[in-house]
């Protein structure tokens, strides 16, 4: 008997190729970078969810902007205060004569998020202009590590009762390919929410109490109206596809792709969080919009998966291997 089921070919990240990935980071302070190092200017769109984000140069990819795509993404721990950190990124290419040519000099175009993970190890380091000098030195067309490297090394997850009782993640990432089309994540999870598996529904990392898991919506539900959530959270990732695509159709790539936070993230978009996702185009392969952002969310979904399964225990905070 025919069928029309069609399979979804696990690749991994790397193979969708036109960029190298880098990470830094300071295993002692708890905190971190990752750069995303495009081969060519590359289209790029974003789709800034939460209500708390910290970034750098995203009107960039405002589809009225005349910028034509970026030539690397920083993806950083530190919160505002580490937002210079992209300027290592851009020294890194300007020594490489890599961005907008401008006269006698060239302008990388560079775009940047950041988690907050000042209340995860010491609040007083943070990434800086040379860990993401660093990254960039680091970075290269090899299989991504996920858990606690580059940004991940700053991430929690289930922090509704407070940092005592969240549980570390990291950075994830996943990939699939139809046919010539290939779509991937990568993502740092630093929610305020508790994660689940997306296929089995089970609870994998979150908020916990003397070793055991606990919902934070059931929390949520029962805290007080005027109860106030700080804003140190922040889920901030990016689609990558060798699809074919524009500014205005990757953002709208970028804006399905958070629905693979909102299959594995409870709860999720909250005014504490600042959730972001980029989409970047670095191939040529003719496709759908609906195709690579429905793809966009899957692979989210299942990066965000990895960034805990990932994880391990750190400065005192267990991770899901533990439980």
């Amino acid at each position: 008997m025919e069928t029309n089921e069609t399979v979804l070919k696990e690749i991994d990240f790397m193979q969708i190729g036109g960029f190298k990935v880098g990470h830094a980071e300071d295993q002692e302070a708890g905190t971190g970078c990752t750069v995303l190092l495009f081969d060519k200017q590359s289209p790029a769109g974003v789709d800034v969810r939460g209500g708390g984000p910290a970034s750098r140069e995203t009107p960039l990819l405002n589809p009225v902007a005349d910028c034509k795509g970026l030539h690397a993404l920083l993806l950083s721990g530190g919160s505002a205060y580490a937002l210079n950190a992209a300027t290592g990124v851009m020294n890194y290419l300007e020594e490489r004569g890599i961005g907008l040519a401008v006269g006698p000099t060239v302008v990388p175009l560079v775009c940047q998020s950041d988690i907050f993970d000042l209340g995860f190890g010491r609040a007083d380091v943070r990434p800086d202009e040379a860990m993401a000098y660093r990254a960039c030195k680091n970075a290269s067309y090899s299989s991504v590590p996920q858990g606690n490297y580059g940004v991940g090394c700053g991430c929690t997850v289930g922090k509704l009762m407070g940092p005592e009782n969240c549980m570390k993640s990291g950075i994830g990432s996943y990939a699939v390919q139809i046919g010539e089309l290939m779509v991937g994540a990568i993502v740092a999870v630093n929610a305020l929410g508790d994660v689940y598996d997306m296929q089995t529904g089970r609870l994998l990392a979150g908020c916990h109490k003397d070793g055991h898991l606990v919902s934070s919506e059931d929390l949520l539900y029962k805290l007080a109206a005027d109860q106030k959530l700080s804003n140190t959270n922040t889920t901030i990732g990016a689609i990558i596809t060798n699809a074919k695509m524009d500014k205005t159709t990757l953002c709208k790539v970028a804006s399905m792709a958070h629905n693979g936070y909102a299959r594995t993230i409870r709860p999720v978009h909250t005014m504490a969080d600042g959730d972001s996702i980029y989409a970047c185009s670095v191939g040529e392969v003719a496709s759908d919009v609906n195709v690579v952002g429905t793809l966009a969310a899957h692979v989210m979904a299942m990066a965000v998966n990895n960034a805990v399964l990932h994880a391990e225990s750190m400065l005192g905070t267990i991770a899901c291997r533990d439980l």
